[in-house]
């Protein structure tokens, strides 16, 4: 195994029109393993799935597209449950998720990862809600010195009941990560009136806490940003979009992924990494998450798929 998630799992709802709804298997952390798995590396998930016919569907969704499940605990409590509305410019989302399972994981061992694990990533709604937004924290400080970790905020402000609480908590956790990924969307929420850069620059401002952060910009690309070093921009792929659910998650796959092709397996490999290859990793994760769009829900390419698109590009 070479990378591990850890969070949600759980079903959207995405909406037909009227009351109608779609059910897909999803939960950002979720999205990421499974695209993670397509492209083509070992990934295993790390959560708490229901017995319910919800968590059942889960279990054969995550399983049956390769992903480790070693650590995936099960409980009677029910599955989070996610209602989607799309816009033109972005989603709605209303969540069902008190007491449920995957807020409830709280192991009294944490899980040992294998030393070939070189990323873990954490993030998303799993972090709102106690206690396993505290057992996440601690699973990821286990990890200091040992990989790699990336922090993916995929900030929800419908669930966010005091907004400036989390923006403190965010910078707190991003202290333990060396990777940062999150959108521009997020970006405005997190830190009003700053732009792109001076967000990153905030989050790099200590000597703890990322060495890079990735900003995604929709449709107009993605910026890197480093402790003492240039920008590096890069444009989206051109598509017709279909949906954008599970974009950015298929994103923080495809960084994960793309690192460890360019041979990025310790933290201070990202400070060394050539621009020239910073920028065919984000060119992999942006033509990744471009595919996932052209399709309906969260369809992440297979590796197969994504060297076609990359081929086509070159």
């Amino acid at each position: 195994m070479r990378i591990a998630i850890v969070g949600e799992s759980l079903i959207d709802f995405a909406a037909t029109g009227g009351l109608n709804f779609a059910g897909h298997e999803g939960g950002a952390p979720t999205n990421s393993a499974i695209a993670t798995a397509r492209l083509g590396q070992p990934i295993g998930m790390v959560c708490q799935l229901s017995t319910d016919m919800f968590g059942e569907r889960l279990l054969k969704h995550i399983e049956s597209n390769g992903v480790d499940t070693r650590w995936v605990l099960r409980s009677d409590a029910p599955s989070t449950l996610a209602f989607v509305e799309r816009t033109p410019t972005t989603n709605r989302y209303a969540f069902y998720m008190n007491g449920t399972a995957d807020t409830q994981w709280n192991p009294t061992t944490l899980p040992v990862l294998p030393q070939s694990c070189r990323f873990l990533q954490f993030g998303s709604i799993s972090l709102l809600f106690e206690p396993a937004a505290s057992r996440i924290i601690d699973l990821v400080k286990a990890q200091q010195g040992q990989r790699i970790v990336l922090f993916d905020p995929n900030v929800r402000l419908s669930l966010i009941k005091d907004l400036p609480a989390y923006r403190a908590n965010v910078y707190r956790w991003s202290a333990y990560s060396n990777l940062m990924k999150f959108s521009d969307e997020d970006a405005a929420a997190l830190a009003p009136g700053l732009s792109l850069a001076e967000v990153a620059a905030s989050f790099m401002a200590s000597d703890s806490g990322p060495r890079a952060v990735v900003i995604t910009r929709g449709g107009d690309g993605a910026s890197l940003f480093r402790r003492g070093q240039a920008a590096l921009d890069i444009q989206a792929p051109k598509i017709t979009v279909a949906d954008t659910i599970g974009a950015g998650d298929t994103f923080d796959a495809g960084l994960t992924v793309g690192l460890l092709e360019q041979g990025v397996e310790q933290v201070a490999q990202l400070d060394s990494l050539s621009d020239a290859g910073w920028l065919a990793v984000l060119r992999f994760a942006a033509q990744a998450a471009a595919i996932n769009c052209t399709r309906e829900g969260a369809n992440p390419p297979t590796r197969a798929e994504l060297q076609v698109a990359l081929d086509a590009q070159a």
